[in-house]
């Protein structure tokens, strides 16, 4: 019995030593700020979030930056809420590129995110895998306490391996 009780409390620490690697314990940094223009280079996406052509797209974004047809980060904009519109989703899945004047892969088209708005801002020290749900978790508290209504248009990039940024626009 007491082995059991090792080997499971070995398990835990395990998982708490993973847990904390993958940024589980990290707190997303959240402000208010004004928002710069960007320029995301990718593939629309409308669909349930459960749709493998949309974890295509995640991939083939993947794939530009590896095969260097871009240069930038991995990238996206969000354009609802599934989870308040029953898991259906529209977004532009793929790279966000320094400027506008890049040659663009095949089946790519460039999207304007306008910049000097007044958006939500958070970013976290965190795995790809992590960071979403930390990163909209604390834009929407942030919004609550502030008092803040937000625009239904979200805007992710990852700009490091193990980081992640999101900006909301404020309601005007």
């Amino acid at each position: 019995m007491k082995k059991l009780l090792y080997v499971m409390a070995g398990f835990a620490i395990l998982l708490l030593v993973f847990y904390t690697y993958i940024g589980g314990f990290t707190a997303p940094d959240v402000t208010l700020t004004t928002s710069k223009p960007m320029y995301v280079a990718g593939q629309p996406f409308e669909g349930s979030v459960e749709d493998e052509a949309m974890g295509n797209l995640f991939q083939r974004a993947s794939q530009v930056l590896e095969q260097g047809e871009l240069e930038g980060m991995l990238g996206n904009i969000y354009y609802n809420d599934p989870d308040k519109s029953g898991d259906s989703i529209r977004a532009f899945i793929g790279v966000v590129i320094p400027d506008s004047t890049a040659s663009l892969p095949p089946g790519y088209t460039l999207r304007t995110v306008p910049g000097g708005r007044q958006v939500v801002h958070a970013e976290v020290n965190a795995s790809v895998a992590m960071s979403p749900r930390k990163l909209y978790a604390a834009v929407f508290d942030y919004a609550k306490e502030e008092k803040l209504k937000l625009e239904e248009f979200y805007v992710e990039w990852f700009p490091e391996e193990d980081q992640g940024v999101l900006e909301v626009p404020v309601k005007q």
